[in-house]
């Protein structure tokens, strides 16, 4: 019989999963403990592997694809069996989509028919779309009224976007025989903004529909073309500051090289419209001109336009962005800083990797020194659960690790009892196997304290978010050779900066400052850990 396999909870955090890697297609033979498919988590990517025998016989999930927990991954059976009840339910979307389908074309008729209202001669203006995140406009000013003569070119009125305010200006001839919103009111992108046509024309069964379509192109070049307007530069700034010139004219006049000071404009009262410089023709000129003619023309200057790249992302990223977002805003997060001398830690980390077969990094010393630190302040080493505060027992700190995906966290459990050693060979062993995404997810569960160290790229200070459910994280920085003042006079050492991040619930300011007067106690004199 056919046993349907479900997307499995891979961590405690799992919502759904998504498929990185089929190892099996349909067809295949399946043996107990044969790897199905690569399993994407919000943490890590894990080999999934089957618990049953037969022939895999359909795939729920393509390679790529994410899908919800307990949703069906994959069918195995005997060859040749009839699994249409099980994959039924997923084929019942299709079908009703299909129908959605039909249902919605006679819609699509209807409105063809509604656009079919609108009188010979008369044009539909659309609210424009003059920003990439406008949604809606507001006509702050008309400075057309119903029954006044419109030329192309006029100004109709002054939109509001989400921006700026901008001159919306007429590209149709005719009177105007409607204003879709009054002054001050404002409308979606697209909606009817006003209606030109022959004067005298009745416009009442105008409906919305037809003002999509009769003006969509014209109004999205319209608000293409201001946009650019407004990202483009002035070539003839002093020129047209003088001339009186439309918005669109003045933008076709620079792209084309165009003196707007030598165009007679055909507008209201001698204003520079757009057929005047699609008609503009140059005067022949002395060829004894010609040199200072051409330097005194604009300069083209040509662009390489840069192609917008869409990345899908991955689970990794989605739910780091989704945890880092609840954790900073749910957590009222405060900073306290301070400065180490890592004179001693120097010396001392000298004489450790002097040993044979023995290699320490000051990110191990920083590790370990901050294990033994939790021990003194245990509140440190707490978490927030709504009506009470867990102190942890045991000491267990994550290490951020940088991965092409974003971060993850692996957790050395029980530092406070690793010696140096042992921490050193466990970071980069996790260190490694994140980067290759071969974590196990209880790898990265059950840190009680999180350090994130930059300092290994130069970076001097930084904060850093709390990994939740811990109440604190500590951002470290680089080592610095600069000036000190030591015993009175000044001479040269090495100092390293640390930043705690503490949740305000559960660490107060006094409690996380007396944990990092303990930690600074512990690098500036390193044999102390000893004791």
């Amino acid at each position: 019989m056919a046993e349907v396999i479900t997307m499995p909870r891979l961590s405690d955090t799992m919502t759904e999963g998504k498929v990185a890697k089929w190892h099996k297609k349909v067809g295949d033979k399946i043996k107990e403990g044969d790897i199905l498919a690569e399993i994407e988590t919000d943490k890590a990517v894990q080999d999934f592997e089957s618990e049953v025998e037969g022939t895999l016989l359909y795939v729920g999930v393509e390679e790529g694809a994410a899908a919800a927990v307990d949703s069906v991954l994959a069918i195995i059976g005997n060859e040749g069996e009839d699994i249409s009840g099980l994959t039924g339910g997923a084929a019942a979307p299709s079908a009703g989509s299909e129908e959605k389908k039909s249902e919605e074309q006679p819609k699509a008729e209807t409105v063809e028919t509604a656009t079919a209202e609108v009188p010979a001669g008369v044009e539909v203006v659309t609210m424009p779309r003059l920003s990439d995140t406008m949604t809606e406009g507001k006509v702050a000013k008309w400075h057309k009224n119903v029954g006044d003569t419109v030329k192309e070119g006029d100004l109709l009125a002054e939109i509001e976007t989400d921006k700026a305010v901008q001159d919306f200006e007429s590209e149709f001839n005719g009177v105007l025989l409607k204003q879709g919103v009054e002054e001050g009111g404002a409308a979606p992108v697209d909606s009817v903004l006003a209606i030109i046509g022959p004067a005298g024309t009745d416009v009442s069964g105008v409906g919305a529909p037809k003002a999509a379509q009769a003006s969509g192109k014209p109004a999205e070049q319209k608000a293409e073309a201001k946009t650019e307007e407004k990202a483009a530069p002035a070539a003839n700034t002093s020129s047209s500051d003088r001339v009186a010139i439309s918005p669109l004219a003045k933008k076709m006049a620079q792209d084309k090289g165009v003196d707007i000071n030598a165009v007679q404009g055909s507008g209201e009262n001698g204003r520079i419209v757009k057929k005047d410089i699609e008609n503009y023709q140059p005067a022949a000129k002395p060829a004894a001109s010609a040199p200072a003619a051409s330097a005194a023309a604009p300069v083209a200057v040509s662009f390489v336009q840069g192609v917008d790249v869409e990345e899908p992302n991955s689970q990794v990223r989605n739910i780091i962005a989704k945890r880092l977002s609840e954790s900073k805003f749910s957590a009222p997060h405060y900073y306290l800083m301070v400065e180490i001398n890592m004179d001693k830690a120097i010396e001392a980390r000298k004489e450790i990797n002097s040993i044979p077969d023995t290699k320490i990094s000051f990110n191990d010393m920083i590790i370990k020194a901050t294990a033994i630190a939790l021990r003194k302040h245990p509140q440190v080493n707490s978490s927030w659960a709504g009506d009470k505060i867990i102190h942890r027992g045991n000491i267990n700190i994550g290490v951020a690790v940088a991965i092409p995906d974003g971060l993850v966290v692996p957790v050395l459990k029980n530092t406070d009892q690793m010696n140096y050693t042992q921490i050193s060979a466990a970071v980069k062993d996790m260190a490694s196997r994140a980067k290759n995404k071969g974590l196990k997810a209880n790898e990265m569960e059950g840190s009680t304290f999180s350090i994130s160290n930059l300092g290994m790229f130069g970076i001097e200070t930084f904060t850093s978010i709390i990994n939740q459910p811990n109440s604190a994280i500590l951002s470290v920085g680089a080592i610095i050779e600069k000036p000190i003042v030591k015993n009175g006079q000044i001479v040269v050492g090495n100092t390293m900066k640390l930043s705690l991040a503490c949740d305000h619930r559960v660490v107060d300011g006094a409690t996380g400052a007396q944990f990092l007067q303990t930690l600074r106690t512990y690098l500036e004199n390193p044999l102390t850990l000893l004791l």
